[in-house]
């Protein structure tokens, strides 16, 4: 009976302390959650979150679609009008200004930090049941996605926290409450298989719309994974990394097939930098690659070789 009853307090203390922390993150993350609604046009809602006192919102650009204005409702009752400064539909990401000053923001946390099997809790308002919590686990890293431009997101996290319509665009958390990703998707039919984009390409694509109004890309056909690099392999690269990208596929007649990439390659680093996961290939291919020969360091079974690629603009 002793034995059972020392089981029965250890299991008991484990859930407490799962408990506190996925309520301490949410303490800290959900006053800054807010549930976003089309003004004008056609309508529909999602969420969103403030990562600014000024009133800088992320959401999904499938939450604003084509709006320029949104309303935009706070957990304390409060509510503004906010104006779409930018949209990404190859990420899936949108950034909004409301108005007013805002004591309660949520900062972007480094998803390249993650691992599979820790805490991620989603906040948002699904079906109309607004600042709801989720929580499960990060499943899988460096996933790719097919926006609805038909272009793959890449460096999507999968988690199995609970996600429904009007979930998108509110954030994933950690334990730590700092936002790890923008949930974006999840898949009919399925059970315990959601999706995010990372907070890293996030907070690429939100720089790029403050400076530019949009997100500038170079472009050279390819969708890729993250993965480990062998010790051999980077010390043969020179660098001194143990992740790199493997190259899902390349697509056909695209600057990397007809400078020699094919499925498989492993690119360790891009003119001496080192690439240590997709989040960097997405944050250095911008718009002043365009048209320049980029060096990549390349990996492959026959050793390490250095493949020249001249990237285009991205069309569209």
């Amino acid at each position: 009976m002793a034995l059972a009853a020392t089981k029965f307090q250890t299991d008991d203390t484990l859930l407490d302390a799962y408990s506190t922390t996925v309520a301490d993150a949410v303490d800290r993350i959900g006053p800054a959650v807010c549930r976003i609604e089309r003004v004008g046009g056609q309508g529909g809602h999602g969420s969103g979150f403030v990562i600014a006192p000024d009133g800088l919102v992320v959401t999904n650009f499938h939450v604003v679609g084509d709006a320029r204005t949104v309303r935009v409702s706070m957990p304390d009752g409060s509510s503004s009008e906010g104006r779409v400064l930018g949209r990404d539909p190859d990420t899936d990401i949108a950034l909004v200004r409301a108005d007013g000053s805002f004591a309660d923001v949520a900062p972007l946390g480094d998803s390249k930090r993650l691992r599979r099997g820790q805490i991620a809790i989603a906040i948002g308002n699904p079906l109309g049941f607004e600042w709801t919590v989720t929580s499960g686990v990060v499943s899988a890293l460096g996933r790719s996605m097919r926006a609805s431009t038909g272009r793959l997101i890449d460096d999507v996290i999968q988690t199995d926290a609970a996600l429904n319509p009007g979930n998108s665009g509110g954030p994933l958390v950690s334990s730590a409450g700092e936002v790890i990703g923008v949930n974006t998707a999840m898949i009919h039919g399925a059970q315990g298989i959601a999706f995010a984009v990372a907070s890293n390409t996030a907070n690429f694509v939100i720089s790029e719309i403050i400076r530019f109004g949009r997100v500038r890309r170079a472009f050279i056909g390819v969708s890729a994974d993250t993965t480990n690099l062998p010790r051999r392999a980077a010390l043969l690269s020179q660098v001194s990394t143990s992740t790199a990208v493997r190259l899902r596929s390349v697509e056909k007649d695209g600057p990397a097939a007809k400078a020699g990439l094919k499925e498989g390659d492993i690119i360790a680093a891009i003119d001496g930098r080192p690439v240590t996961g997709v989040d960097d290939l997405v944050r250095m291919l911008d718009a002043e690659r365009i048209g320049r020969e980029t060096l990549c360091t390349v990996v492959r079974r026959t050793g390490v070789s250095q493949v020249t690629v001249t990237p285009v603009a991205r069309a569209g």
